[in-house]
């Protein structure tokens, strides 16, 4: 289930950068948890000829602990490449030579199939596990920990959406979410009726009643049915994946996300959200930025991590858009001064009880979509600690809430 801090750790890991037609930023953060299980990828150009307009973004998600996190987070990508050929893949020199080669590191350079690179993500997962399970501490049990991944390969023509697990990856197309991939859930019939076949049961939505994903790399203590394959077991660590020709005049950005973001968003309001940052600002690691603190202050307690790809026709900056943010911020830090400075039988008024009088403001500007009042909490979090009578010396203030 994963233990909690008396505060969260709010500290963030950042990344940016751009090629390939793209532009990335990522954010993630500890919060709650007593311990940061997340780790992801971020890989503009493939190693190997003809690859170098190939990238890959994924995100991982522990559990009881970030061996696997961490690992897959390093190695999954050349475990993918480096699966063989397709037989009927296309002829190449290496075929004819008859010589062992890697799917799409072909001397003559000819084109991966689309199901030459479906087959070549699967055979990857299914190889990094084999390969994990041999590490004496996963055998031993010494350490249980697992992992989800979602992420996306885009080659010049298509999207290639990968999903084992929980987290979640969603393309942002013409205005609106034009697809998503689908949650691994232990309650889910296809899911289920895998695990009762390998001789487990469901129980609070949970395999066994302990873990709460039915797909993921790594908790080698649920594959261990003896005559069953890798796939039929308590716990798969076969992605689904999924093909997508690319729209570049309507594409606009794709999201991937740990389930600590997905807990207290939904696909709309995530990209209601984003679009309405991304035209506030370009700064794609303040964007990120944003939506972790969005989702801290909306209640989510578990990790935070977050990768937003933006491709050519993505959301730009809006003046009116900028004038709109910057007159709400203005209001905000306005109505925190007259709440603050009105006199109160109770004593000076925590910021939760800020936070529910602004809620209920009916002249309040439009807040962003998505986001609402949370998306602001830093705004009036700001003042409130400037006004303080009993702010602490490390500027601190007193204990608060992050959920109301």
């Amino acid at each position: 289930m994963g233990a909690f801090l008396d505060k969260p750790r709010t500290e963030k890991h950042n990344l940016h950068a751009e090629g390939n037609g793209l532009r990335y930023g990522l954010s993630s953060m500890q919060g709650w948890r007593v311990e940061m299980e997340d780790a992801h990828t971020a890989v503009l150009g493939l190693p190997g000829p003809g690859m170098t307009d190939w990238s890959f973004f994924a995100v991982y998600d522990g559990h009881a602990g970030s061996r696997v996190a961490n690992y897959c987070s390093k190695h999954l990508l050349e475990h993918i490449i480096m699966c063989p050929a397709n037989k009927g893949a296309g002829e190449t020199q290496s075929s004819q030579t008859g010589s062992d080669s890697s799917a799409w590191d072909s001397p003559t350079l000819v084109p991966p199939t689309v199901e030459t690179v479906k087959s070549g993500i699967r055979t990857g997962f299914l190889k990094i596990d084999e390969h994990m399970r041999s590490f004496s501490d996963l055998r031993n049990g010494m350490d249980r920990s697992g992992s989800t991944a979602v992420g996306i390969l885009l080659s010049p023509d298509h999207f290639f959406f990968i999903n084992c697990g929980d987290s979640r990856a969603v393309l942002y197309r013409n205005s609106h979410v034009c697809f998503s991939t689908l949650d691994h859930k232990p309650c889910n019939p296809r899911e289920r009726e895998r695990i009762q076949n390998a001789g487990g049961s469901v129980m609070i939505q949970r395999v066994n009643g302990s873990l709460a994903v039915s797909r993921a790399l790594g908790d080698f203590d649920y594959k261990c049915v003896d005559g069953k394959g890798p796939t039929e077991q308590l716990v798969s660590p076969e992605p689904e994946v999924f093909e997508m020709a690319r729209a570049p005049e309507q594409d606009q950005f794709v999201v991937l996300a740990c389930d600590g973001i997905w807990d207290v968003m939904s696909n709309e309001e995530l990209c209601e959200f984003v679009k309405s940052r991304l035209e506030v600002s370009d700064d794609l690691e303040r964007v990120c930025n944003e939506v972790v603190d969005t989702c801290l202050h909306k209640g989510s307690r578990d990790n935070m991590s977050v990768v937003l790809v933006c491709l050519p026709n993505a959301p730009k900056v809006s003046e009116e858009a900028v004038r709109k943010d910057a007159e709400l911020n203005k209001y905000l830090e306005s109505r925190v001064e007259e709440l603050l400075s009105r006199p109160a039988e109770e004593g000076f008024p925590d910021l939760v009880a800020v936070m529910r009088n602004l809620s209920t403001d009916i002249g309040m500007p439009l807040l962003p979509p998505g986001g609402g009042l949370a998306s602001k909490r830093s705004v009036i979090e700001a003042v409130y600690n400037r006004l303080n009578p009993y702010r602490e010396e490390d500027g601190s203030g007193a204990e608060l809430e992050y959920h109301w």
